[in-house]
């Protein structure tokens, strides 16, 4: 391994034991441990250049210190990243993008001649200062936003750079926004800026703004905008409820998107340069969907049975934050291998999920998902379709001296007709351990 990774790992120790000091009473620190096996067997390519069989450890190293007193508090959080390979890795070579030393793979980096590195690191540090219920936070962030969301799917999470404030001033009621700059992806220690799929050009401006309102203990409203600049404008709308029922519990979860271009995206000189959604031959790029979908989950006494539909309407897919290295869209048809999210798209989810501490097993669930997509826009090729079935297995253990320790097996096969798309049958074995260190 080499020398700095390691000098980063413990520097991140020493600055987290010392910074406690300095920011009061609150602050924690954890190492989380991820052991990530990865396998996937692509069906129908000319060769196994989009195979992948990967295995690496991951070390996340979290610090959040508390804030000073006073009427100003600050502080500041720490995140330091390493993954290091210890089989496989590397076979799909392809030019890496604009500011980027090394292509990213599944779990790694991979080198120009598309070997996997043998590890690599990244970090990234996040200053905060909080008045009242009201905190700003500058530097490292990790959105979980209806128009932003970012990825850990892998081994180690993706990283975005900018600024957030966020404000729960009133009741109720939490209200976000900011600006991302950067990102690095998952399998990447590059900053990089940001895109849509389809784009060849980056932008280093992404403006959201929104909120969460529970009008009552039971129903949540929602409201957010997402401005990824020369690309697109996106409105998000969504309702939360949940409804006790004599005999279970019915949760209702309701989104919609109203999205369109903006700046470069909208004239064909600027969709020429780069500024372009993915679509299908003859699509001129130009940013135009609306998306709505609807989950009802109904739940009984450890079993729970999920029945979903996503309608994807306009000229283009749906649009997000998407570099091409693994990104997160929040629509309910975001698995472990497709997105469902193609122009025109209709998406039929059903899932069942059993929780095994109402057998007696506690720490143990399990859970089967079927997605099937239609409608598919691509003319003269005809009906296009998808489907994709998802298996997932997890126990943790829940006591002894290893308490916590997580086992999780996904499984997954995806099956298209549609041209661009590559059958697949993906494995995801994961060993998981979280160790307080504060």
């Amino acid at each position: 391994m080499n020398p700095s990774k390691i000098a980063l790992a413990v520097a991140f120790g020493i600055f987290a034991q010392q910074a406690s000091a300095a920011f009061v009473e609150d602050s924690k620190a954890s190492l989380d441990l991820r052991n990530f096996y990865y396998d996937r067997n692509d069906k129908n390519t000319a060769n196994n250049n989009s195979e992948a069989s990967e295995w690496g450890q991951g070390f996340i190293l979290n610090f959040q210190s508390g804030f000073t007193e006073g009427t100003v508090g600050v502080g500041v959080d720490a995140i330091g990243l390493l993954g290091v390979r210890l089989d496989g890795g590397g076979r799909n070579v392809t030019p890496a993008k604009v500011g980027q030393d090394r292509t990213p793979g599944q779990l790694f980096p991979l080198e120009s001649d598309g070997s996997a590195v043998n590890d690599y690191s990244k970090a990234g540090l996040t200053a905060k200062a909080r008045i009242s219920k009201t905190e700003l936070r500058v530097g490292t962030l990790l959105p979980k936003l209806p128009v932003v969301t970012y990825n850990d799917g892998r081994l180690l999470p993706q990283l975005f750079e900018g600024g957030q404030i966020t404000s729960q001033e009133i009741d109720g009621l939490t209200l976000t926004a900011g600006q991302l700059e950067h990102t690095k992806t998952r399998s990447s220690t590059d900053d990089i800026g940001l895109r849509i799929a389809g784009g060849t050009a980056d932008t280093n401006k992404f403006y959201f703004a929104g909120g969460d309102y529970k009008l009552t203990k039971d129903l949540t409203a929602q409201y957010y905008y997402g401005n990824l600049e020369d690309f697109y404008k996106q409105h998000f709308l969504g309702l939360v409820h949940n409804l006790a029922l004599p005999a279970g519990n019915l949760k209702s979860d309701l989104r919609y998107f109203d999205s369109g271009s903006d700046g470069k995206n909208g004239s064909v000189a600027g969709r020429a340069q780069g500024y372009r959604s993915a679509g299908e031959p003859g699509f001129d790029g130009e940013v135009d969907n609306r998306t709505w979908s609807a989950l009802f989950t109904y739940s009984l006494s450890g079993h729970s049975l999920s029945a979903g539909y996503q309608q994807v309407s306009g000229d283009s897919a749906f649009p997000f934050l998407n570099q091409g290295d693994g990104s997160t869209a929040y629509l309910i048809t975001d698995r472990q291998i497709g997105k469902f999210l193609a122009a025109g798209e209709r998406t039929r989810l059903a899932e069942y999920a059993y929780d095994f501490a109402n057998a007696g097993v506690p720490g143990l669930k399990a859970s089967v998902t079927y997605l099937s997509g239609d409608n598919i826009e691509g003319g003269a090729q005809g009906d296009r379709k998808e489907w994709e079935r998802d298996f997932r297995l997890d126990y943790t253990l829940q006591d002894g001296a290893l308490k916590g320790l997580g086992f999780s097996w996904r499984n997954a096969s995806l099956r298209s007709n549609v041209a661009t798309t590559t059958d697949a049958d993906e494995n995801r074995l994961i060993v998981s351990y979280s160790l307080p260190l504060l």
